[in-house]
């Protein structure tokens, strides 16, 4: 199942069923889980002054489209999919089920949760601490430098369940709280508590998420989201925000 133009080293470590597509290159310091499938003109495991020596680990089941970029001494959970011409720096820890779509910018040095979603064009800068079941929306940047150029670093926090709406910008240092929802366009200079919603440039308090009604005729609240939206989530995690909010009905 690898390709006969690949370029895979004898020093990888691969899984069971691992398809490698055509052209990709495979470098000493990786391992692949069982299951999982390489586009074409990839390249994993690329070597880096900047990481600790530890192999890049891409878990079982995952799915790396064409042209993608990893380098070596970052770690990803199973079920991580990507979509075209990603690029993943060193020292980037993730957990299951991580989404990075079209050319998808992760500088290392991060931490990221479970279950956690960037769509295309999405920069997350070094230092960044995500959560679990995070969204974040096209042309988003996470930055962390307060006064460019410096040697100084202040990563964005991003705690569960928050939404990042299209083309906004995080400032360096800023804590989102869990369950926030940050609106398109918007400049976050400042924190945000959880389950609140800021918006505009700067971004400025606009209410609770709770205020939001769904546009389907229910007039239920759209926040917290995971008490109506469970598409791609597994069986267990769904079965818990049901219980959850059993409870508070």
């Amino acid at each position: 199942m690898i390709h006969d133009s690949a370029i895979v080293s004898t020093k990888a470590r691969l899984g069971q069923k691992v398809s490698i597509g055509p052209f990709s290159i495979v470098h000493d310091n990786v391992e692949i889980g069982d299951g999982t499938i390489i586009g074409s003109h990839c390249e994993l495991g690329i070597p880096s002054s900047l990481g600790d020596g530890s192999p890049l680990v891409i878990g079982a089941n995952g799915l790396i489209r064409s042209h993608s970029i990893f380098y070596e001494s970052s770690s990803f959970g199973k079920r991580l999919v990507t979509g075209h011409r990603v690029t993943v720096r060193e020292m980037t820890r993730a957990g299951e089920n991580l989404q990075i779509g079209t050319l998808g910018d992760i500088q290392g040095h991060c931490s990221i949760g479970h279950h956690v979603r960037f769509h295309s064009n999405v920069h997350i800068g070094q230092k960044s601490t995500i959560g679990d079941c995070v969204w974040i929306f096209p042309y988003v940047v996470l930055t962390n430098d307060p006064h460019p150029p410096s040697e100084v670093l202040l990563g964005v926090t991003i705690e569960d369940f928050v939404a990042i709406a299209t083309m906004s910008i995080v400032l360096p240092g800023v804590t989102i709280g869990r369950g926030a929802l940050v609106g398109a366009h918007s400049s976050v200079s400042r924190d945000v508590e959880p389950d609140t919603i800021v918006s505009g440039s700067p971004a400025k308090f606009m209410g609770a998420t709770s205020k939001i009604i769904l546009k389907d005729g229910s007039n239920e609240s759209a926040y917290p989201w995971r008490r109506h939206f469970h598409r791609g989530y597994p069986d267990d995690l769904v079965d818990s925000w049901i219980e959850e909010f059993r409870h508070q009905d």
